[in-house]
Parts: C-alpha cells; structure tokens; sequence
C-alpha cells in the first residue's frame, strides 16, 4: 500500500517498465546463456514501435494479453500508449522471477487492478487465462508478445499434438530434432496461441525471427497461409541485427489485424538503420535513435511507400509471392536506360567478349 501511494513521477524519467536497463546491466555479460537472462528484457525500442503502431486515437475499457511476458516491457508500454486507466493487463509466464518483477512493475505503474491476472504457468500445457464458462482460453483485445525463438519442449511434445490441443495449435507442432532439442521451434507454437487468443477485432503484435517471413514449407508457412486467408495481416517491420543486446539473431515484428480485411498490408525493411555500438568493447548492439523510431512508425501507420524500405501490398500480391512476408520481395528493380547507337553497343559487347 506505500508503494501504491506514492509517485514514481520523479524518481525515474521512462515511465514504465522500471526495472529494463537494470536488467540490461546485469545482463550484458551473459551472451552465451541469452535464453535463460534474457527473458527480462525486451528493448524499449521494440515495445516503443509495437505501442504506437499499434494504437492510435482513443482507446477504452480493453484488454492487453502477453503470453510469455517477462517483466512486461511490452504490455506496460501498452498500457502506458493506451492509458494505464483504460486497459487491464494479463499475462502468463513459465519464470516465477520474471513475475515478481512484473508485479512490482505494476504496482509502479499504477496498474494494481491487474496484479491479480499475473500468472506462472507454462502457458502452452496449461493457459491459466479462461473464458467465463471455463471451458476454453479466453480471448483478447490486444496481444503482444516477445517469446522465446528456441527451447527444448521435448518433454511436452506428444502431449500437445494430441487431440486435447488440435483446435489451438492448428498449424502443427515441431517435431523433435535428432541432436540438439534446445533448437525446436517453440516460437511457432505461440504464434498459433497468440492468433487463437484473438478477439473477434483483437489485434496482435509478434516478434518473430526473420527467417519466419519466408520459409517454403513446414509449420511457418501454414501459419502464413492462415493469416493470409483469414485477412488478418497488417504487417512486418524487419529490425537491424543486433537490434538486441544478447543474441545477433535478426528479428522482425509481425502485427495482426483482424480488421485489416480489405485494407493494404505494410511491409518495411528497417534492417539498414540504426547505428552500431560496442558493448563493453568485445559485443555490437544496433541502436536507432529517435528520429529513425519515429520514422518507422509514421511511415508505417501512414503506408507511404519508401523505396528499398517500405512497401504498400494487397493479399493477392502476397498469395502471388508465395506468401513470403518479406519486404525485399516486393520492391520495384530500378534500370538506367542509356542511349546507345549501333556502333557504341557492338564496342561494348566487344569489350565484353574479348579479352
């Protein structure tokens, strides 16, 4: 109840989640062990773009959903574009430390009416968050989500094949590979969570490795394919590597729709901004200052058309791709036209022929 009572205003300038450049000190030394320390922290630059393109104008009496939420660096960014009043947060995460700081980042945020709707829990075998009649997952407004690429759930497998779970992970699970189980795909089975968990209207924010965006068979593209048909793509911001502090592994932020029924599908390459810093003299982090943020967004939330970065496409264009969700894809090959006359060309067609 002290800490409820007093102001947080002026003790600490980036209003929410307190405890995210703690955790990226304590960190920082860690790289080789990122998927057990790194599941504190998200970069505020992911969760600054993923908030304001995601809500713009008012927004009331919704409810944010993160199923592998950390300390909550995405739904208290969230919250905080949406107004901290406006919104109830629920989350869902295996790590019991990564809870206790998210609750603490609650009550620092004023968001103590959603202390009760922190869970720990391994939201794949058994999601905690359920419809009033209890006899399905309830869904949400908003969802956000930063989940861990690669994870051994060997154990888990079978069981989530099975019939019990077939509705929910409806594009398949990965099987297990022969040498190294930490490599399965566990992003892809909350990806299929994620798009389950969606309101009729709900909206989805994913951070997603980059290679997702266009892989030719398997699971991603089932997944893909059922984004594409059921009209819920808005788009795909591709980040610089090293965008993150702990691992080199290039991400993309994949944002769903589902009232994108008819309208444009954006996809940008940001990969080329930003600059490069050392960290601690031996580790490159990719940083974008603010103007390079606030460009990704307003081009993104006004659809401009920026060439070798943005591009404004329609579902069939991305069924005509093969559902590749990769920007590149989709820009226009630029020529230069040189007038020439006879003689010139049989010169330089010479020139290329002899040597």
């Amino acid at each position: 109840n002290k800490l409820v009572e007093f102001s947080f205003a002026e003790v600490f300038g980036q209003k929410y989640d307190f405890f995210a450049q703690i955790f990226e000190y304590l960190i920082k030394d860690y790289n080789k062990d990122f998927g057990k320390y790194a599941e504190y922290y998200t970069p505020h630059t992911i969760a600054t773009i993923i908030a304001r393109i995601m809500v713009q104008g008012n927004v009331s009496d919704v409810t944010v959903y993160d199923p592998a939420a950390g300390s909550g660096t995405l739904v208290l960014a969230l919250a905080h574009q949406i107004g901290e009043k406006n919104c109830t947060i629920y989350t869902q995460d295996i790590s019991s430390k990564s809870n206790e700081f998210l609750r603490l980042n609650l009550i620092l945020n004023n968001l103590v009416h959603s202390l009760g709707n922190v869970v720990h829990d391994d939201t794949l075998t058994d999601p905690r968050h359920l419809n009033a009649e209890k006899n399905d997952i309830q869904k949400f407004d908003y969802i956000v989500s930063n989940p861990p690429f690669n994870m051994d759930f060997s154990d888990n497998r079978d069981k989530l094949a099975g019939d019990k779970y077939k509705e929910r992970f409806w594009a398949g699970v990965p099987n297990i590979p022969n040498k190294d189980k930490d490599k399965m795909a566990v992003y892809l089975m909350f990806i299929q969570h994620i798009v389950y968990s969606m309101k009729e209207h709900g909206k989805a924010a994913i951070v997603v490795p980059t290679g997702f965006l266009t892989a030719g068979s398997g699971i991603p593209k089932k997944i893909r394919e059922h984004i594409v048909h059921n009209r819920m793509l808005r788009g795909v911001v591709s980040m610089p590597s090293n965008i993150f502090a702990t691992t080199g592994t290039n991400v993309s932020i994949l944002f769903l729709d589902k009232d994108n029924q008819d309208g444009n599908v954006i996809l940008m390459d940001a990969s080329k901004l930003g600059t490069k810093e050392k960290v601690d003299g031996k580790n490159q982090r990719t940083v974008l200052s603010k103007d390079e943020i606030n460009w990704i967004i307003d081009t993104f939330n006004t659809g401009k058309t920026a060439d070798d970065c943005c591009v404004a496409v329609s579902y069939k264009d991305v069924e005509e791709k093969k559902l590749s969700f990769s920007a590149g894809q989709y820009f226009e090959v630029k020529i230069e036209y040189v007038e020439l006359t006879p003689d010139e060309f049989a010169e330089k067609m010479n020139g290329f022929t002899t040597r």
